[in-house]
């Protein structure tokens, strides 16, 4: 019975060794924090400045008593900019491009990478010199017009995709993530079991391409998010502009001549209006941007870090 009992005691925990810090140790991680922590003030104070002043009143923030929390709240700046009813059309327009687009640049991006990532590809070395070389020559803004024009994507959707579906940069990236990440071995396998290069593209490669697909899709999103001179050189039509041409227009409806107002209480209230509607358009154009950015955080960094550590 004693047997038994010691037999179903646990055993005890091994105690963990705390490691004494030294007290230059000790300085330099002090040293470490305080420089971290004033960074991350750097970086989120104006964050939170801009979104404070959004919701504060146009008095409180042309008179910079905002500081660090909204003063007099109100909602007026946004108010301001959705009561325009084209602010709707432009989401609506932004978020089709950007989705469509997206989906095209992550496809032919692949669709270019991979190939060029086989060193068994016949004329490799000549199609990553046509590819280098449209990095470095190109058309230029006219002759970039007419193609568009004789192509008859003229206030078309398609003039704010089609022009910047393929990037030569993220490609190269890409192609680097593929040639280091995925050995060709696993292909020389694959090929032994049956495997055709079509299904072992689509069945292992993009699979174990999660990393890169997400840098692709955020820097991609954010680009046809932004995206704002495509559509002034192609576009016409209103119900096809973008959100970034509408506020553009609301910023400068509400911007105001100093010289062409004589009481100084209405120039102050313009000016007032003009810098809060500054501030509530900068949320109303991040904030779909930020709300991405989480579900892509985790390969994010490993994403933008290929090609930087050579094993």
């Amino acid at each position: 019975m004693a047997d038994a009992s010691i037999a179903a005691t646990p055993a005890a925990a091994p105690k963990v060794k705390k490691i004494r810090l030294s007290r230059g140790d000790r300085i330099y991680y002090t040293v470490i924090h305080v420089i971290l922590a004033l960074l991350l003030i750097i970086v989120l104070y104006p964050l939170i400045f801009v979104v404070s002043s959004s919701f504060s009143s146009p008095n409180a923030v042309v008179s910079g008593q905002v500081f660090l929390w909204p003063v007099e709240p109100s909602v007026e700046g946004y108010r301001a900019v959705f009561e325009n009813g084209d602010v709707l059309t432009g989401y609506g327009n932004t978020i089709v491009y950007t989705l469509l687009g997206t989906l095209i640049n992550v496809a032919l991006t692949l669709v270019a990478a991979y190939p060029l990532s086989r060193k068994d590809l016949p004329g490799r070395s000549f199609f990553l010199f046509l590819f280098t070389f449209t990095m470095i020559f190109n058309g230029g803004m006219i002759p970039t017009y007419i193609l568009i024009k004789d192509l008859h994507m003229i206030n078309t959707m398609w003039a704010m995709i089609v022009p910047g579906a393929l990037s030569v940069y993220n490609m190269m990236i890409t192609k680097t993530f593929l040639q280091e990440s995925i050995p060709g071995e696993l292909f020389e396998a694959a090929q032994i079991d049956g495997c055709s290069d079509f299904r072992y593209f689509f069945s292992i490669v993009l699979p174990l391409s999660k990393a890169i697909i997400a840098v692709l899709v955020l820097f991609y999103a954010i680009g046809h998010w932004n995206a704002y001179f495509n559509a002034f050189l192609y576009l016409n039509d209103r119900s096809l502009f973008p959100l970034q041409l509408f506020l553009r227009e609301i910023l400068i409806a509400n911007t105001i001549d100093a010289n062409a107002i004589v009481d100084p209480e209405v120039a102050a209230a313009k000016q007032g209006m003009a810098n809060l509607l500054q501030y509530s358009l900068i949320i109303v154009s991040t904030v779909p941007v930020m709300c991405l950015y989480p579900f892509v955080q985790k390969y994010f960094v490993k994403g933008v870090m290929i090609g930087s550590i050579k094993g």
